[in-house]
Order: C-alpha cells, then sequence, then structure tokens
C-alpha cells in the first residue's frame, strides 16, 4: 500500500513539476513569442487554454491510475518514462523561450513525444479509459512537436 500512495504522489508531483515549471519560461518573452513567423497549421490561442489544463488533469488522474493498477515494475517503468518525458518538454519550454534555441527546442520536443508512447501503453495496461482519455494528450505533443519544427524552419 505504501508503494501505490508513494508512485501516485511522484506521479502526480511530476504533473505539477510540468505545469508549473514550463509555465514559468513560456510567459518569459511574451512579445518575442508574438514576433514569430507561425506555422499556418498554428492553432487559435484559445485551444491552448483547453487542452493543456485537460492534459494535465488527465495525467495526473493516469499518475494515480498507474500507481494503483500495475505492478511496482510497471508502475516505476511509467514513473521513468513520464519523468524523462517531463525532463524534455520542460527542455523544449527552456530552449524556445529563453534563449531561443528553437532547433534544440524542437528536437525536444520530439523526445517528449516519443517518450509518451510507453507512457500511454502502460495507460492501456492499467486502464482502457484511461488510455483513451490520454490519447488526445499523445495527440497534442506530436502536434506540437510540429508546430515547434514549424517555428524553428521559419524563424
Amino acid at each position: 500500500m505504501e508503494f501505490k500512495f508513494a508512485a501516485a504522489a511522484i506521479g502526480i508531483g511530476l504533473v505539477l513539476i510540468y505545469a508549473f515549471g514550463s509555465g514559468i519560461w513560456v510567459s518569459s518573452s511574451p512579445g518575442w513569442y508574438s514576433s514569430l513567423v507561425q506555422p499556418p497549421w498554428q492553432p487559435p490561442d484559445f485551444i491552448f487554454g483547453i487542452i493543456w489544463p485537460y492534459n494535465f488533469i488527465m495525467l495526473g488522474i493516469a499518475a494515480f491510475n498507474v500507481a494503483q493498477s500495475l505492478t511496482k515494475i510497471q508502475t516505476v517503468t511509467w514513473l521513468i518514462f513520464f519523468a524523462a518525458s517531463v525532463a524534455a518538454a520542460l527542455v523544449w519550454a527552456y530552449q524556445f523561450y529563453v534563449p531561443h534555441n528553437l532547433s534544440i527546442a524542437a528536437t525536444a520536443l520530439g523526445v517528449a513525444a516519443l517518450l509518451t508512447i510507453p507512457v500511454l501503453y502502460l495507460t492501456f495496461k492499467a486502464s482502457l479509459m484511461i488510455g483513451l482519455l490520454l490519447i488526445p494528450y499523445q495527440i497534442w505533443v506530436t502536434i506540437a512537436t510540429t508546430l515547434a519544427w514549424g517555428y524553428a524552419t521559419r524563424n
């Protein structure tokens, strides 16, 4: 029982780090971002305000569900891949918004998207419903990766 609680707490903690960590850098240079040439498939700004809260909530639910449902080794594997994907996503946020290294940022986001594949797979093993509800996160990270490359090639 202690392991399940600790694993859930670690997973939810990673979601909070992801949410707040990326937010720090995303808001660091708003004027610079608005001056960039946007890829033509850039969604309207309000989409970001809808999809990210949904993604963070679903990741927290997935973390809890995985910790309660999977074996210790599967749970630890999920946490490792999730932590690595969060680290890669934070590298993206920092590289994109602070030193403006757009190619490095796009590469980091691509790595994050790849690392979410085993996260999604293991989430499906824990719960079909939670896995289905986490698919928008995988889709969004993939779209965000294409956007990052779009910014890198246009600016």
